[in-house]
């Protein structure tokens, strides 16, 4: 698959794409509350593709290990004028990061062309509204809920086991009637993982081609970069999640999630380069 068609746009994924971040929510463990007003937003998101973002992830319920639910509505009312707003100025495409049916049918029709659901549309609903609305769609991994993923987190074997729910979902939604060439999957670091699962995510994470679709990885500024480092805060864990970064492009993923766009667009670029050498 080499061309992604999210609505009005299309992502070209012969070459790595960048995901850039932006919560419009008050709780988010690395930004929280810096977006949350629409201006603001409308702002970053202008610098985020001014960067290098190739598409925009919008989310309005941190997603962060303890975090509480958020309601249909206070989500709606967080990140629908955000979509709209960056719909009518940039020509990019846009991702909505929910589990919620009725968020992804108001975010589509505001604008968004990608479904972003750590949920991997098991939520009510879910399923058939992302067939409804035919765009593409990243299934995740995650272990648990957000509020208690981290609670001893336990697999026979970490990468075997993603990879068959990955694959059983994969399955659901094909026999539910949405296309292969809409869905996109993603591991999930630091979904439900300690830090010795991430790792082994992350080294093996070549292994996920067997299930021959693109992958989308997010581990910018994550807690197994702060482990590694020392307990590195999250603002200091820039130059491990470039390298990490660097690693994921390798072993073949194909979209990046990251809160730091213009360092990561950088060694995307560069890592590419030198892979396309023949």
């Amino acid at each position: 698959m080499t061309r992604l068609v999210c609505g009005e746009q299309t992502v070209d994924l012969s070459r790595p794409q960048v995901m850039g971040i932006l919560n419009v929510t008050p709780d988010s463990f690395s930004d929280g509350g810096r977006f949350i007003h629409h201006d603001i937003a409308l702002k970053r998101a202008l610098t985020m593709v001014a960067e290098g973002a190739d598409i925009l992830d919008i989310g309005g319920e941190s997603t962060r290990p303890g975090a509480p639910a958020v309601e249909e509505q206070q989500e709606l009312d967080r990140v629908i004028p955000v979509i709209q707003s960056i719909a009518a100025e940039l020509p990019v495409p846009i991702s909505v990061d929910t589990n919620k049916a009725i968020v992804m049918r108001e975010a589509v029709a505001a604008g968004a062309g990608l479904i972003n659901d750590v949920m991997a549309l098991q939520g009510e609903g879910a399923l058939a509204a992302a067939k409804e609305l035919n765009v593409p769609i990243c299934l995740m991994h995650m272990q648990g809920l957000p509020r208690t993923m981290q609670q001893d987190p336990q697999y026979r074997d970490v990468v075997a086991d993603v990879k068959a729910f990955l694959s059983e979902r994969v399955a659901v939604c094909l026999n539910a009637g949405i296309a292969r060439e809409r869905l996109l999957l993603d591991p999930g670091f630091g979904f439900g993982k300690t830090l010795e699962h991430n790792l082994r995510l992350l080294h093996d994470l070549d292994l996920f081609g067997e299930l021959q679709l693109p992958l989308l990885v997010g581990i910018s500024r994550k807690s197994m970069i702060g482990a590694v480092l020392g307990d590195a805060p999250a603002d200091q864990r820039l130059f491990g999640g470039l390298a990490c970064a660097v690693m994921a492009i390798e072993r073949g993923a194909a979209i990046i999630r990251t809160h730091d766009i213009k360092p990561t667009a950088d060694v995307i670029r560069m890592t590419h380069a030198v892979m396309s050498v023949n």
